[in-house]
């Protein structure tokens, strides 16, 4: 059934002015018959929580999706209590589920090499020819609009500064020490520009799994791109992926990024980690939820063997253990998806 549908791009100086200040009466007349109102960039517009809160209240009828590419700033935007009116939801680049719906299993494993360099982006997976250049407008336009003109960025070099560490360190603990001494800042900005580039979609944190014992790593850290096109744009790298030495962090990204999309979509809410103890064992990636946990080594090279480290299962005893390489990868994903925990 088609319904009505009223499109408010904020990003039209009229639509902000227009919505600035708004009564129930006045929205009413915008709205008119249609039932189902988008507000794009809704971050743009002042007040836009009491505009949705008039929603709520006024119009129950009328279904209204609010978003916005600058995540921190909308998220804090709407100030007027709209507990159980309202849905959040997270949208990621494009997953690899959906691109084989879309070109098949067998042209999407083999796009595989280019999705690790250039990501998925849906401007770049549609325009892979431009690729380069339009993950250099990404990154430029994506950071610099939505994060280093954010109040609170006294120097943004800075911030760039950070997303090239951090780029160069995917797959590895992330020490905020290190990095304070290298960039010649203290850790609380540190910290405080880790939690904004998180908050934007950038990068975010896996942490430690761990249950107190002494010999796990509890507050250490691992840092991974949303998005490898970004990153790769950031060092401004994009050699074939048979000539690099970050093939398998890329690739432990790669797969990390698509099973949180569909830990998200499929409405999962597992929680991910990576575990290692003090005599640098590790796992690469522990998922859990309630008592059940699923163990994962992630290998591009289908060839190396690895097992479950006796470190962990001498705690945890054994527990469910894969590895996920670049031929089984698709197969694994699966699997993970249609687990009942």
């Amino acid at each position: 059934m088609n319904m009505p549908v009223l499109w408010l791009d904020a990003e039209n100086a009229d639509v902000p002015l227009l919505l600035k200040n708004i009564n129930q009466d006045r929205l009413k007349q915008l709205v008119g018959v249609h039932k189902i109102v988008i507000i794009d960039e809704a971050q743009k517009i002042d007040g836009i929580g009491s505009v949705l809160k008039l929603f709520a209240d006024y119009l129950k009828e009328v279904q209204v999706i609010a978003s916005g590419s600058s995540a921190f700033e909308l998220r804090n935007a709407p100030n007027e209590p709209l507990t159980g009116r309202k849905f959040e939801w997270n949208l990621y680049p494009i997953s690899f589920h959906e691109m084989v719906e879309n070109a098949g299993l067998l042209q999407e494993m083999r796009n595989l090499p280019q999705r690790l360099l250039y990501g998925y982006y849906p401007e770049v997976v549609t325009h892979p020819q431009d690729a380069e250049r339009l993950l250099r407008f990404l990154s430029d336009s994506y950071l610099y609009k939505d994060i280093f003109l954010f109040k609170g960025i006294k120097k943004p070099e800075k911030m760039l500064e950070l997303l090239k560490l951090l780029a160069w360190q995917i797959g590895s603990e992330v020490n905020y020490n290190e990095l304070a001494k290298t960039l010649k800042m203290d850790n609380q900005t540190i910290e405080s520009y880790m939690a904004m580039l998180e908050m934007a979609f950038v990068i975010y944190k896996l942490p430690a799994y761990h249950t107190n014992q002494r010999s796990e790593l509890k507050k250490a850290k691992k840092i991974y791109f949303n998005d490898l096109g970004i990153r790769n744009a950031l060092i401004n790298d994009y050699r074939p992926i048979e000539t690099r030495n970050d093939a398998g962090a890329m690739f432990e990204n790669f797969v990390i990024n698509e099973l949180r999309k569909q830990n998200e979509y499929r409405q999962i809410h597992a929680n991910f980690y990576f575990w290692r103890n003090t005599d640098q064992r590790e796992i690469d990636l522990v998922i859990k939820k309630n008592n059940r946990m699923i163990t994962f080594e992630i290998k591009w090279n289908p060839m190396e063997k690895v097992r479950l480290t006796k470190g962990f299962t001498h705690i945890y005893g054994e527990q469910e253990f894969g590895v996920i390489h670049r031929e089984n990868f698709f197969e694994m994903m699966e699997k993970f998806s249609s687990q009942k925990f």
